[in-house]
This record gives C-alpha cells, structure tokens and sequence, in this order.
C-alpha cells in the first residue's frame, strides 16, 4: 500500500518550489546548494530530500510547473472564442499579471532550463512553443500576409521581449502598476503592427523560445 502524504505536503512542496525558485533567480542555479535551499525553507537536508531527490527535481518542477501555467492561460483565453485583437489583448493582460507574480518562475525558465537534461529540455521547449503559437495565430489572424510569409512566430517573440524586459525595470510599488502597463503594451503592439512590412524572401520559421 502507498505511503498517505501528511497533511499540508503540497502545501510544504510549494513553499519549497517558491523558495527555490527565488534563491535560483538571484544567485543562479548552479551557485546554489540543496543545502542552501533547505536553510532559505527552515527545513532539514533530509527532509528537503524528502519532497525532491535532488536539485534537477526542483528546476524541472519549477520551470515546466510555470510554462504549463502559461499554456493553461492561452488555453483559456482561446476557448472564450473572442476576435482576435480582443484575444491577443486578453492575452498580454493574462500574461502581464501571471510574470507579476512568478518572476523569479518565470527568470528560471529562460535562463536555467540550459541545466536540465536534453529530455526534459525539449519537453520544456515544446511547451514554450505552444505557448507562442497561441500569440502567433492571432497575429496571423490580424496580418494574414504575416502568417503567409511566417512572421507572425517572430512577432509574438518581439512582443514577449517587450513584456519580459518590462519587470527588469519596472518597479512594483511605482506610479505605474502592472494593470496600467498591460494596455499600454498592447496598444504599443497593436499600433505598431500595421506599419510590418514584408521583406523579399524574408522568413522566420525558425523563430523560437531559447
């Protein structure tokens, strides 16, 4: 018979992931020690092994937890069946208060997948793509010519950039909150993207999350 889980496990487990993930964030993955991770959670090394066999665990965790919540939101967002610009600014607005509170979440996952096996990478990868296809199709919805001449993958990266580099600068507690941002970006886009133009044998099919 299967070991019952105490209560409060996943609750334990989440804090742990939270913890991690932070600590992962501002010293690296590779700088930082299970050892370190058990102290920053108030938790014994071998009670920390007891919830993560070892520090790959919580990367994969924490990456692929955070990237399949972003596809659960395009998902979302998608079966509402809006018109495609309301889509894509539902989107930013989704994404813009998901990064808000999963920063140090979302800095692991573009910057320490690199750490984890080719396997795990490539499912990780896959998700990330899937994520950007969501955006893309409603740009191609919007830029027809776009999707013909396979742009619309890099565009929905272009407008990732935008709303990635926005948490290295904004601050949370500033004039502009995340609610006020989100719109801005999307009116930043949307007023942008009549001005594309195509370019002779111009394609970007190999545009992708790194």
């Amino acid at each position: 018979m299967a070991r019952k889980r105490a209560p409060g496990y996943e609750n334990q487990r989440e804090h742990i992931l939270a913890r991690a993930a932070e600590l992962f964030a501002l010293r690296g993955y590779s700088a930082t020690s299970m050892n370190e991770v058990a102290v920053a959670c108030g938790l014994s090394k071998p009670t920390l092994y007891h919830y993560f066999r070892d520090k790959d665990a919580l990367l994969v965790d924490i990456a692929e937890g955070h990237v399949l919540r972003l596809q659960g939101l395009v998902a979302e967002v998608i079966a509402a069946e809006l018109p495609a610009q309301e889509r894509l600014r539902e989107l930013i607005r989704r994404f813009v208060t998901e990064y808000a509170n999963a920063q140090h979440a979302h800095r692991v996952l573009t910057e320490d997948v690199k750490f984890l096996p080719l396997a795990d990478q490539q499912r990780i990868l896959d998700t990330e793509r899937a994520v950007v296809a969501g955006f893309a199709q409603a740009v191609g919805e919007l830029r027809p010519d776009l999707e013909r001449a396979a742009l619309t993958k890099a565009l929905a990266m272009l407008l990732f950039g935008m709303i990635n580099w926005m948490f290295t600068w904004l601050r949370p507690k500033g004039a502009l909150g995340y609610d006020d941002m989100a719109p801005m970006v999307a009116d930043l886009f949307f007023g942008g993207l009549p001005a594309v133009k195509l370019v002779a044998g111009a394609s970007m099919e190999n545009a992708q999350p790194e």
